[in-house]
């Protein structure tokens, strides 16, 4: 293990308590809570992938937002390395600037087109002091655009629009891959992927965990791509973390009702095998929410290894 892994490798993530809410009209209390009373704990010891799933809606990608420090939740704490991220001094959340990398769900939307892509790269070396020089830096920029299967000669100089949505969203990647953070948190990064693009995005994601001890916080509501990439999976509806496991377990063997409709609701790879059961969406909607959890009832705090 590199000395800057031995570094990082003790600074977990853990949210105690996360709730928001929103101000939403039309609503008895004038809110809506999008995420209510979450606690997990993300760790680099070992470095994992850790699926975050649920349908649109569920609180996915507000989560996301709040360990980024994008969102401020109305009330819980999040913890980088013991410190709560929104009270970190300068240098503190530099690092965690450094060590904690998003992937969102848009591989256009990133970029500003009115600059070339090599900017999203440069940046980042200049931010972070990556390379002493011009040589060096393209030297970097290079060898981590090979690194996530990408020609620097046919991606290096080119406008957003110039390229396809699974190229841009690889140099958001080969960011990650100059900045070897601890974290990675994608966001839907393959839902706008076709599946041969996919399928190599998901294999960066599972060699940065192997090759550089990358712990990656994946949200989707794509249980096929949760299968593919392994280790643990968190479900969550309205919110709520419902149930919490490793892949094979979980998909093998749901214990809460709303894991087993999303699992029941994946379409067979078979011409034969037709849905014949109408859904009740009232009572699919009931499913979803399981059981009502008193305001007074603690939390249920999630370890993931």
């Amino acid at each position: 293990m590199s000395e800057r892994s031995e570094r990082i490798s003790g600074h977990s993530i853990e949210l105690n308590g996360v709730v928001q809410r929103f101000h939403a009209r039309g609503t008895a209390s004038g809110f809506l809570t999008a995420v209510h009373e979450t606690s997990f704990t993300l760790s680099t010891d070992p470095p994992h992938i850790v699926s975050l799933v649920g349908q649109s809606g569920s609180g996915k990608s507000t989560i996301a937002r709040i360990i980024l420090g994008l969102q401020k939740p109305t009330s819980g704490t999040v913890t980088y390395g013991g410190k709560n991220i929104f009270s970190l001094s300068k240098a503190d959340y530099d690092d965690f600037r450094r060590n904690v990398q998003p992937v969102f769900q848009d591989p256009y939307a990133i970029f500003n087109p009115v600059y070339r892509v090599d900017r999203v790269l440069s940046t980042a070396i200049k931010k972070f002091g990556l390379a002493k020089s011009k040589p060096a830096a393209r030297e970097l920029m290079e060898e981590s655009l090979r690194a996530v299967r990408l020609d620097p000669d046919q991606v290096l100089g080119r406008y957003p629009h110039q390229l396809s949505g699974g190229q841009r969203q690889r140099i958001m990647l080969a960011r990650v891959h100059m900045l070897r953070p601890a974290y990675i948190i994608a966001d839907e990064p393959v839902s706008m992927l076709d599946a041969q693009v996919r399928k190599t995005f998901l294999d960066i994601l599972v060699d940065f965990q192997q090759a550089y001890g990358m712990t990656t916080l994946f949200i989707t509501h794509d249980l096929s791509t949760v299968y593919y990439v392994g280790g643990d999976v968190m479900v969550i509806t309205k919110g709520r973390v419902v149930e919490r496991g490793p892949v094979a377990e979980v998909m093998h063997t749901p214990s809460h009702p709303y894991t087993q409709m999303l699992l029941a609701s994946v379409p067979q790879p078979d011409p034969d095998a037709r849905w014949t059961d109408r859904i009740n969406l009232e009572e699919a909607e009931r499913e979803e929410a399981g059981p009502e959890i008193p305001a007074d009832v603690d939390a249920v705090d999630v370890r993931l290894p």
